[in-house]
């Protein structure tokens, strides 16, 4: 499975790109919004995730390569979370790019494809994306894509202790317009 826009390439995940993922989430600036940067085993074990949803779901997240120079710059796609959400039964846009990516419009675009490909080619009537209330960066993305966002679907994430700053976390979705985005 492979979806390409105009300066992207999105991709399954090769075995050579383990490496790279475990840098990225190793990286204290991209964790900044989760509880913290990722082990190597931890990364190890996110890895065989992404490979095990594809298997199970016929869907999932797509490494990301800059289609010019092939650099790969993290990654982007659908997932259903493996954890009980204010929106049961859910699929998730989600990203995560090597800083040095930021601010290039890359997470958009990667996440326009994905959202196309899960509305035309998927047949999904709703795809939803989530994140720390204070993920600025994030939420700027889900309103680029036309998500929506109501405080009633906000939660505290399952996953979280109690006390965390990034306990409670913001829900934005989009639903389908048959369309192309």
């Amino acid at each position: 499975m492979r979806l390409v826009t105009k300066r992207l390439i999105l991709r399954q995940f090769l075995p050579e790109d383990e490496g790279k993922l475990a840098a990225i989430n190793a990286n204290a600036k991209v964790m900044e919004w989760f509880p913290a940067p990722m082990t190597a085993e931890q990364s190890a074990g996110h890895f065989a995730r992404i490979s095990d949803h594809w298997l199970q779901r016929g869907f999932g997240l797509f490494a990301l390569e800059i289609r010019n120079t092939g650099q790969f710059i993290g990654f982007t796609g659908l997932s259903r979370p493996s954890y009980q959400i204010s929106v049961p039964n859910c699929v998730e846009v989600g990203w995560r790019l090597t800083p040095d990516a930021w601010g290039n419009g890359y997470a958009t675009e990667a996440a326009t494809a994905c959202l196309n490909w899960g509305f035309v080619d998927l047949g999904l009537s709703e795809i939803v994306s989530f994140t720390a209330e204070q993920n600025a960066r994030s939420i700027a993305v889900m309103r680029r894509l036309g998500m929506t966002h109501d405080k009633a679907n906000d939660f505290d994430h399952p996953m979280l202790e109690a006390d965390s700053p990034l306990l409670r976390h913001v829900l934005y979705r989009r639903k389908s317009q048959h369309d192309k985005l």
